[in-house]
């Protein structure tokens, strides 16, 4: 006896080059998922400048486990459905190149939550420079925990942090 299909929505961001959206859609046809629909808006980019897609597809729970797993290189934003990845694009703003963004990234990531992409930009020496920081998680509570480390470190290092940045 099978079980039954699912549907499943997730919203990613890909990069404007050839061959990004067939690299999301294999592991969903490689492992038994029926893609129900795409929109993909290439006219309209993120922060990021990638361009927001969302797919939609059935598949049965324990493939869309799967699916979900080989998709974890991609910047899930959003998914509904059973399955769910929690998301958040936080802006940093102040000196957060100088105040050792590496400490900041790995005091951030564990086994619950981690930084997925990181966008940086920096004027000119000395000045001020700018991240979109997107952090995903396992769950809800996780995702919290996360913004609240981010929260910590940036009062420690006097960089101001608006949350979210809505990257769609």
């Amino acid at each position: 006896m099978s079980e039954e299909s699912e549907l499943f929505t997730l919203l990613v961001e890909l990069e404007d080059k050839p061959g990004q959206l067939l690299r999301v859609l294999e592991p969903i046809a490689k492992n038994g998922g029926n893609i129900v629909g795409i929109v993909h808006q290439r006219g309209r980019k993120t922060p990021l400048n990638r361009v927001p897609v969302e797919i939609s597809f059935t598949a049965e729970s324990k493939k869309a486990e799967k699916i979900f797993r080989e998709l974890q290189d991609f910047a899930v934003v959003r998914s509904f459905g059973k399955i769910k990845s929690f998301a958040i694009s936080l802006l940093l703003i102040g000196h957060v190149v100088h105040t050792d963004l590496s400490d900041t990234i790995k005091r951030i990531d564990n086994a619950e939550a981690e930084c997925v992409e990181l966008n940086l930009r920096m004027p000119e020496l000395n000045q001020p420079s700018t991240a979109i920081l997107t952090i995903t998680a396992k769950s809800e509570e996780a995702l919290e925990k996360a913004i609240e480390r981010v929260r910590e470190i940036c009062r420690e290092k006097k960089i101001l942090v608006v949350e979210p940045v809505d990257v769609i």
